[in-house]
C-alpha cells in the first residue's frame, strides 16, 4: 500500500487488481448499478459507497442510508462501471486532434475530492489510462479550482513542450452526500466538458455497459498497465500536487486582482495587505473536510495580513452535510460569532462543499448583533457589485443561469452592463460567457446566482477565493480622493453617494442592495419529487393549468404586485429564449415565467426544471421589493400548479 504523505491516507496497492477474475459481476448485477446512475455535463454521479461491517456511518446520519456512508469501499460492480468510465474518457482524449496532445503519448491529469470511495475511484482510473497508453499525472486530493488551474495553464503550453497536459479527470460528487461520488471531465482549456462534448463520452459508456461481457472488458482495462508504472503513478503524487498549489496560487492572483501583469498584481494585493494591517479584517474557514483543507487558503489570507481561524481542517473530517447551506452552515454562524466577540475584526466566515469549488458565507451583522447566513443569491449579488464598480466603461455583460434573481438586473442597470442568462450548469455559463467574448463583450463576471457560486473570470469553475476576494476588495481597498472605493462607486451608482461613511462593513453593504425575495433552491419545498417522468409532459399539463389560474388571479396580481402581463422563457443550453404560451418548448431545460408591469418592467419570476445530477424538480420564486410572505404566495401558487400537473 502506497500513502499519502500529508494525511496518510491510502493511495492504493499497485500489486492488488481492482477486480478478480473469480468474482466478476453479472451483466444483471452491473445493470442495476448502472441504472441509477446521473450522467450530465455537471458530472456523472452515483451511490458509490459499499459499506462493509464496522464501516463508519456520518454523524448526521438518521440511519443505515448508503448515502451518508463514510465507507472506502465500492462494489464490484460499480468497479467495472469506474474502468469503463475511465475508458470513455481515454477514448475521448485520443479522438481530439494531435495538436491537443503533441501527437505523442497524451498525459492527463487525475484528481479527486475528500470523499472516502475517492481513492478506489482514483486506483481505477489511474490503471485504465495508463494501460491506454497516456501518462496520468495524479494530484490525489485536490480542490477542483485548483486542478482546473492546473490543467488551464499547462494545457496552454506549446504542443512540443513535455508539461503540456490533454485533459483532466475529477473525481467527485461536489456537495452530493459522502456516500455518492462520480466524475467530472475537462480538456486542458481549465474547464468542464460542455454538452456536446460529453455527449459522445455517454454513448461510448452506455454502449460499454451493455456490451455483451463488461465485467471482463473491464478487468482486461485494469490489468494492462505495468504494476512499476501504477506505483510510479501514486508516488508521484505529491510532487504534482505541487505543482497544482503553484499554477493555483498564480492563478488565483490573477483572477482576485482583475489584472494580467505579475507587477500589477503584486501591486493590487500589497494594497489589499497595507489596508488590512492598518484596518484588520478577520475570517472563519470551516472547511468541513473538503479538499479545500489541502489548498491555498491559508497562505492566500496570510498575505493579505487577514487574520484566520480554521476549523474542520482536515481532509473527510466532516462535521455536518457537505451541501454547504441552511444547517450546514450553523457551526460556522456560531464559530464567526464566538470570534467576533474576542476580536471584532472578525466579520466573515466560509464553508465549502467537497471539492472546494463553492463556498457559501456568514456574516457578522451589526444590525442583528449576531452572525448570520448570508443567502446564496446575496452571495452572488455583492460578488456582481463589487466587480462591477471595479470595471471601466465599455461594453460589459454578466451571464447568469435562468435560475438567478432579477436583482442582478437591477444591480447591472446601474453600471450600464447588460445580463444574459443560460440554462443552468456550469459548463452552460461558461460557455455563453465565452461566446459573448468573442463577440467584444467583457465578462469579468458569470455564475449561477441560484447557489452563490462566483465565477470570475479567467476562472472558469466557481471558487469561494473568488467570492472572498471580491468581498475583501469590497471592504478593504482604501477610497481616495483620486481612486474611489468599490462601495462609494456602487453608491454614486444608484443614487446614495450621501450614505456613505468609512466605517462601513459588509452590512452596509448588503442594506443598500435592492430588495427582492428569493426562494433558496436548497430548501426542501424548492426540490419537488414528482411522479411525472416525462418533464416535457409535466410542463405541457403546467401551461394549462397556469392558463387557468392567470385568468383567476391577474386582477389580484395587479392589486397587489401592478403586474399586468407574464413572459414564457425557456433556456436550453446557452440560449434563453421567449416561447409564447408553448411551455412544452423548454424541454428537458428551464422553464421561467416573468411577470411585468404596465410600464414593462420585470416584477416577479417562476421557475422550473428537472435536475441534472439529483432526481428531483426544482422549482422557485423571485419577487422584487417583497418579503417572506410574498416569496411565499408566489412559491406555494407555483407548487400547487406542479402537483396539479403532476396529477
Amino acid at each position: 500500500m502506497i500513502y499519502h504523505p500529508a494525511t496518510g491516507i491510502d493511495i492504493g496497492d499497485p500489486y492488488i487488481l481492482p477486480l478478480d477474475a473469480k468474482s466478476l459481476p453479472s451483466r444483471a448485477e452491473i445493470a442495476r448499478a448502472a441504472s441509477t446512475l446521473i450522467l450530465s455535463a455537471s458530472g456523472w454521479r452515483k451511490v458509490f459507497a459499499a459499506p462493509l461491517a464496522g464501516d463508519a456511518q456520518a454523524s448526521w446520519s438518521t440511519g443505515d442510508d448508503a448515502d451518508d456512508s463514510l465507507s472506502i469501499h465500492i462494489s464490484k460492480a460499480d468497479a467495472v462501471l469506474a474502468a469503463l468510465m475511465a475508458r470513455a474518457f481515454g477514448n475521448f482524449i485520443m479522438s481530439q486532434p494531435t495538436e491537443n496532445h503533441g501527437g505523442g503519448k497524451p498525459a492527463v491529469l487525475l484528481g479527486l475530492d475528500s470523499r472516502p470511495t475517492g481513492p478506489a475511484l482514483g486506483d481505477i482510473f489511474a490503471r485504465v489510462l495508463l494501460g491506454m497508453g497516456m501518462e496520468v499525472r495524479y494530484c490525489f486530493i485536490v480542490a477542483a479550482p485548483e486542478i482546473m488551474a492546473l490543467a488551464g495553464n499547462a494545457g496552454g503550453l506549446p504542443a512540443e513542450d513535455p508539461r503540456r497536459i490533454a485533459g483532466f479527470a475529477y473525481i467527485s460528487a461536489s456537495h452530493n452526500p459522502p456516500g455518492h461520488n462520480g466524475v467530472k471531465f475537462g480538456l486542458g482549456t481549465g474547464g468542464v466538458l460542455n454538452a456536446s462534448q460529453i455527449t459522445p463520452l455517454i454513448a461510448d459508456f452506455k454502449a460499454a455497459v451493455a456490451s455483451p461481457d463488461p465485467s471482463g472488458e473491464a478487468l482486461a482495462l485494469v490489468s494492462i498497465a505495468r504494476k512499476e508504472a501504477v506505483a510510479a503513478c501514486f508516488e508521484e503524487c505529491t510532487a504534482w500536487k505541487r505543482q497544482s498549489i503553484s499554477a493555483y496560487t498564480l492563478f488565483t492572483h490573477e483572477v482576485v486582482t482583475g489584472e494580467s501583469a505579475m507587477e500589477d498584481q503584486a501591486d493590487c494585493l500589497d494594497r489589499l495587505a497595507n489596508a488590512c494591517s492598518k484596518r484588520p479584517l478577520g475570517i472563519v474557514a470551516e472547511l468541513n473536510g473538503s479538499a479545500r483543507s489541502l489548498s491555498i487558503d491559508r497562505d492566500f489570507f496570510e498575505g493579505l495580513s487577514i487574520r484566520t481561524k480554521f476549523f474542520n481542517d482536515q481532509p473527510r473530517l466532516f462535521g455536518h452535510r457537505i451541501v454547504p447551506e441552511g444547517g450546514s452552515l450553523s457551526l460556522c454562524m456560531r464559530l464567526v460569532g464566538e470570534a467576533h466577540a474576542i476580536d471584532p475584526a472578525y466579520q466573515l466566515g466560509y464553508v465549502p462543499d467537497c471539492d472546494g469549488d463553492r463556498g457559501n458565507l456568514v456574516f457578522y451583522d451589526k444590525a442583528q448583533g449576531k452572525a448570520r447566513i448570508l443567502e446564496a443569491q446575496e452571495v452572488f449579488s455583492l460578488s456582481c457589485l463589487a466587480e462591477l464598480a471595479a470595471l471601466k466603461s465599455g461594453r460589459i455583460a454578466v451571464v447568469v443561469n435562468d435560475a438567478t434573481s432579477m436583482r442582478i438586473e437591477r444591480i447591472a442597470g446601474y453600471f450600464g452592463a447588460a445580463v444574459f442568462r443560460s440554462e443552468t450548469g456550469e459548463a452552460n455559463v461558461v460557455n455563453l460567457a465565452e461566446n459573448l467574448r468573442r463577440e467584444g463583450w467583457t465578462v469579468r463576471i458569470l455564475g449561477e446566482g441560484s447557489n452563490g457560486g462566483t465565477i470570475t473570470h479567467p476562472s472558469k469553475v466557481r471558487d469561494p477565493l473568488s467570492t472572498l476576494g471580491a468581498m475583501i476588495r469590497l471592504l478593504r481597498l482604501p477610497d481616495l480622493p483620486d481612486s474611489p472605493g468599490l462601495f462609494r462607486l456602487w453608491l454614486k451608482a444608484c443614487g446614495k453617494e450621501s450614505e456613505y461613511r468609512d466605517d462601513y462593513d459588509l452590512a452596509d453593504v448588503i442594506a443598500s442592495l435592492p430588495v427582492w425575495a428569493t426562494t433558496s433552491v436548497f430548501e426542501e419545498r424548492a426540490a419537488l419529487r414528482v411522479r411525472t417522468s416525462d418533464k416535457i409532459a409535466l410542463k405541457a399539463s403546467y401551461r394549462d393549468i397556469f392558463s387557468s389560474e392567470w385568468e383567476k388571479r391577474k386582477s389580484e396580481l395587479d392589486r397587489r404586485y401592478g403586474i399586468t402581463s407574464w413572459t414564457a422563457f425557456a433556456s436550453n443550453g446557452t440560449v434563453e429564449k421567449a416561447i409564447g404560451d408553448d411551455f412544452a418548448a423548454s424541454g428537458q431545460g428551464g422553464l421561467r415565467i416573468v411577470f411585468s408591469t404596465a410600464a414593462g418592467a420585470p416584477k416577479a419570476f417562476l421557475w422550473m426544471r428537472g435536475s441534472g445530477t439529483e432526481p428531483v424538480f426544482r422549482v422557485m420564486a423571485d419577487v422584487e421589493g417583497g418579503g417572506l410572505a410574498d416569496e411565499d404566495y408566489f412559491l406555494s401558487w407555483h407548487v400547487g400548479m406542479v402537483r396539479a400537473a403532476d396529477r
